[in-house]
């Protein structure tokens, strides 16, 4: 595919904000170097570090240039491979979290390397490739990576009905563990589908008072994980995605705590895909948008009472 001087529609910001920042404008299409690929992008997905980067917030972590496309979350098709490119071919239907630190996947391309993208799941279609990879990685590396789950093992992940936590609780059964889970009434049902054992209804109960936990897998941060810490028994696991926890709090609770910021892995894409293909991982979409229409998906996944992904349909099927 000869990109030379062609355009595409992209989600831009020229600077760091709220929605009003946000701009579909026509840029040129890149051309892949090194190492690189052009894929088009059928699906892109909708995550809160979308919105986070947007208003700034990761700037200090995240050398961002602007302009800068956001999303970071897709399933495409590969169109140009730069040079050295042996892995991959041209038509082959791909998907991914790529670098953070580049532009993103709210548009009709995106360059990515080869070496951050795998093969989409045979059996989904764009949309639902597109929410796997973000969330899906952020789940594996924070259960199985970083807490080493186990056979046996009692885990709380908090807010099972979002994304992470969908995932979350469909690996932690596959590793075999006791889960519980935090989630609205409308939800109940819901997550006992996905095989959360105990679902605690949070406008009714309170889960500080489980205890002998194992493991907490904390996606909300603040308040929730303050309250999370006498849930562990002692040599226990905490880790957090919504922000670093505190050491000396872990150690006055004799408990183990990490961060996960989630990393581009496509050996670990790869083998979630066969999970999905077998039929061992149910994916879930809230709602699906437009591209012109980004600003109301990330108004919406501002709210946090989201069930699944938001799917930005980027291509028209």
């Amino acid at each position: 595919m000869n990109t030379s001087n062609q355009k595409m529609r992209a989600a831009q910001i020229h600077s760091f904000g709220g929605l009003a920042h946000l701009e579909i404008q026509n840029i040129e299409i890149p051309t892949p170097g090194e190492g690189e690929v052009l894929v088009k992008v059928h699906a892109a997905a909708v995550n809160p570090v979308d919105w986070k980067i947007r208003e700034g917030y990761l700037a200090e972590i995240i050398p961002h240039q602007l302009p800068l496309t956001l999303g970071w979350d897709f399933a495409g098709e590969i169109v140009s491979v730069g040079k050295s490119v042996n892995s991959w071919s041209i038509g082959e239907a791909v998907y991914a979290r790529p670098d953070l630190a580049k532009n993103g996947a709210f548009a009709e391309y995106i360059l990515v390397s080869e070496k951050e993208i795998a093969a989409k799941p045979k059996s989904l279609n764009w949309q639902k490739s597109a929410a796997v990879p973000l969330v899906t990685l952020t789940a594996w590396q924070s259960l199985k990576d970083i807490g080493n789950i186990k056979q046996g093992d009692r885990v709380l992940i908090h807010a099972g009905a979002g994304g992470v936590g969908i995932a979350a609780i469909q690996l932690a059964k596959l590793a075999g563990a006791t889960v519980y889970t935090t989630a609205s009434t409308r939800n109940i049902e819901f997550l006992k589908t996905l095989g959360a054992d105990h679902i605690i209804d949070y406008t009714q109960q309170d889960f500080s008072d489980l205890s002998n936990l194992d493991m907490v897998f904390d996606t909300l941060g603040g308040d929730v994980l303050q309250k999370s810490w006498p849930t562990l028994k002692q040599g226990g696991c905490l880790v957090s995605i919504a922000e670093v926890p505190n050491d000396e709090i872990a150690t006055q609770h004799q408990v183990n705590a990490h961060f996960c910021f989630v990393q581009a892995n496509p050996d670990q894409l790869a083998e979630i895909a066969k999970l999905i293909d077998s039929e061992l991982l149910k994916i879930e979409i809230d709602s699906v948008f437009k591209l012109e229409d980004l600003a109301k998906a990330q108004q919406k996944s501002e709210t946090g009472h989201v069930r699944g992904k938001i799917v930005i349909q980027v291509e028209e099927e």
